[in-house]
């Protein structure tokens, strides 16, 4: 597909992906619209614009055959494609994200983890192992890495950034609650924690 695809869509369709992922393990073969939206509380209307935006039509009154509707959302957002990745911050986040194995999966290895505390330099997690920050220019040039997850304190947020730009990282997905000044080639992702806690909290009266 050459078209862009939204942030939204393509949020929505890994969330079909994991329904249909759960449909083929049980062994069901056809899935509906209705299914779907009901599962996600959405309105139909947009599961079926979803779909319909990968070129794929279901059978009348039947619905979607899983495994091809998975194997095309597959293709569709390059799972197949390995993005190579680094942590950069080997505390708690870091840690827990370098034991989540679903990441490959999607197409996402994270090949090594990043921490300037000597205690946790040599260590290994999840067949990672963790290396000196003055060590990642050399390897994103070994593993043609240009992805990075941002998991370090708030105060040296701005300075390991800039230190990754340095390096060849033109991708930051950031897991700081800072805001990152970056030049326009590099392109980062916000993943707001507490944002998100509070938007469900407050639209849902918690």
């Amino acid at each position: 597909m050459n078209k862009i695809i939204s942030d939204k869509v393509i949020n929505r369709l890994t969330l079909y992906h994991c329904i249909l992922t759960d449909y083929i393990e049980k062994n069901i073969e056809y899935i509906s619209s209705p299914q779907i939206a009901e599962l996600l509380h959405v309105d139909n209307t947009q599961v079926r614009k979803d779909i319909a935006l990968l070129k794929y039509k279901g059978k009348c009154k039947v619905g979607y055959k899983a495994a091809e509707l998975k194997v095309l959302i597959e293709e569709t957002l390059r799972f197949k494609t390995v993005k190579t990745a680094f942590i950069v911050g080997a505390g708690n986040l870091g840690m827990a994200l370098a034991k989540y194995d679903n990441f490959e999966a999607y197409g996402f290895k994270i090949s090594a983890l990043f921490d300037n505390d000597a205690n946790k330099i040599g260590l290994k997690l999840n067949n990672k192992e963790v290396f000196s920050l003055s060590e990642l220019p050399k390897l994103a040039s070994k593993f043609d890495a240009k992805i990075a997850i941002l998991t370090v304190p708030r105060v040296y947020a701005q300075e390991v950034t800039d230190f990754l730009i340095k390096s060849g990282i033109k991708y930051i997905w950031n897991f700081t609650p800072t805001v990152l000044n970056v030049s326009k080639d590099v392109q980062v992702w916000n993943e707001n924690l507490i944002g998100n806690f509070l938007q469900f909290t407050v639209n849902h009266g918690v």
